[in-house]
């Protein structure tokens, strides 16, 4: 059976595009970068996919705000589409898709977010678990529907949070897991260990 073909959509420093390329060199994850796509010309990702080898697309979000025109969202699927991708990993990609985009992939899209969702959706979480004084914050890998963070869960990682944590030393403690489950959550994907009944995805054992 042929490897699985991940697109990747990215719209900054592209670290969690880092572990998932290195998960691939070390063997650790039977898939291959197929593309990466970024909304932002400069963003570092690009340079990250281009060293590794793997194809760098940059495409015109023709709008600034949280969403993309419909004509940039078709053309991102157009070229996903073209390079036969099974899976489209978010990897902190700074849009909300459109309902249309998620059905051209549907149960096919994952993100990582920097909270244990349901809590804290959205922006500028750790600020949010800080204020709030939760003693435990962490990262989830989930499946991506219509909602903004909203789409069932496949793996979590949680992390204490310290008295004299920052906004900055939790973030940093927080992107350590993220790196740790993303690959984590995407080779289960890629081995059809994923089972969803409705909102719970149940995480199949090894030669299920």
């Amino acid at each position: 059976m042929a490897a699985l073909r991940i697109g990747v959509l990215a719209s900054g420093r592209g670290s969690n595009l880092e572990a998932i390329i290195g998960a691939v060199r070390r063997g650790e994850l039977d898939a291959e970068v197929a593309v990466v796509i970024s909304d932002v010309a400069d963003a570092r990702a690009l340079d990250v996919a281009r060293k590794a080898g793997v194809e760098a697309l940059y495409v015109d979000p023709e709008k600034k705000k949280a969403r993309m025109s419909a004509a940039a969202e078709q053309r991102i699927i157009d070229e996903l589409r073209k390079r036969d991708v099974g899976l489209v990993a978010l990897a902190g990609f700074m849009r909300i898709l459109s309902s249309e985009f998620v059905a051209a992939f549907k149960m096919r899209i994952l993100n990582i977010h920097p909270s244990l969702l349901p809590s804290f959706p959205g922006l500028g979480v750790q600020k949010k678990a800080l204020e709030y004084g939760v003693k435990f914050s962490g990262c989830t890998v989930h499946f991506v529907d219509e909602g903004v963070d909203t789409g069932p869960i496949i793996i979590q990682a949680a992390v204490p949070v310290l008295d004299d944590d920052t906004v900055e030393s939790l973030s940093a403690r927080i992107l350590e897991e993220e790196h740790r489950i993303y690959p984590e959550a995407i080779r289960r994907f890629a081995a059809g260990r994923l089972k969803i009944e409705g909102r719970r995805v149940i995480l199949l054992p090894e030669g299920a």
